[in-house]
């Protein structure tokens, strides 16, 4: 599986100003060590050397954005491939930024990932916080060969909560696929508008200013699964979670009104599933608890 060029698989169109920043990786199987073979990257993307916390199979990596936030004008661009039998697990050191944009301007990121048969990726980064009049944009797309799996953890706040400020100016808008083999496993697309009434109303966020989504994809999802994932105690007071079997795919949500209760439920549906779906008992990232 050839990897594509960074420039090529980007498909926004891009605003004059603002940084370029593109990150692309080739991970493969050496033996029984799975290696980062291929890096590229163009402006403040970057990762830090690989790690083997757990011995050589899985391949840790941190994903670094120098500049802390992201501002209008900006776009990040990250494209993962990984080969016949890699395991990666790719998290960041600390939360993402996206800063209000000035009017006519917007901020990007979109990630490209490809699993050969049998590899195994878990995206593990930590919650993205959205600053009130912020405009972005997330898209994700990842494609499974046969036997391959991803768990991918995703978690977003919007406003910047611990200085009491709520999202009453803006637009956050996400999109995410997955393709399996024999076609879409799941597909997302959505947004949110600051201030608007989709943010409180019962059918919407309710109020709450926390979502998460976790997904499990590229094994029939059993039952046991399900009770287990469901079985975690909820630590918020008024934090709504739930557990969906779908054809191939695990989905786990939540809402809530602070990241710290929600970020450790969402880690421990990873923590539940990780034995299940990837025959390896969890083990937390140490960035996770610094």
């Amino acid at each position: 599986m050839p990897m594509a060029p960074v420039n090529d698989w980007w498909c926004e169109e891009e605003e004059p100003g603002g940084w370029r920043a593109s990150l692309a990786l080739r991970l493969e199987r050496s033996g029984a060590r799975t290696v980062l073979r291929r890096r590229e990257h163009r402006g403040p993307l970057l990762v830090q050397k690989a790690l083997y916390p757990e011995g050589e199979t899985v391949c840790h990596l941190l994903l670094l954005h120098p500049p802390g936030g992201v501002v209008g004008g900006d776009a990040l661009r990250i494209h993962l491939d990984l080969a016949e039998g890699a395991h990666l697990l790719l998290t960041t050191p600390g939360a993402g930024k996206w800063y209000r944009c000035a009017p006519g301007s917007r901020s990007q990121q979109r990630v490209e990932i490809r699993l050969g048969p049998g590899a195994v990726l878990e995206w593990l980064p930590q919650e993205n916080i959205f600053f009130d009049g912020c405009d972005s944009r997330l898209g994700m797309g990842v494609t499974l060969a046969s036997g391959a799996r991803f768990l991918g953890l995703e978690m977003h706040c919007l406003g910047r909560m611990a200085s009491g400020e709520g999202f009453e100016r803006g637009r956050v808008r996400f999109q995410s696929r997955l393709e399996g083999v024999d076609g879409p496993l799941w597909r997302e697309q959505g947004a949110l508008v600051g201030g608007s009434e989709w943010l409180e109303a019962g059918p919407g966020l309710d109020g709450a200013r926390v979502i998460g989504t976790l997904l499990a994809a590229g094994a029939e999802v059993e039952a046991a699964w399900v009770a287990a994932c469901r079985a975690i105690p909820v630590p918020g007071v008024g934090m709504r979670v739930g557990v969906t079997r779908l054809p191939g795919v695990l989905v786990a949500r939540v809402l809530a009104d602070e990241s710290e209760a929600a970020r450790g439920w969402l880690r421990g549906v990873w923590g539940v599933l990780r034995p299940l779906v990837l025959g390896r008992e969890a083990e937390e990232p140490r960035i996770w608890r610094t």
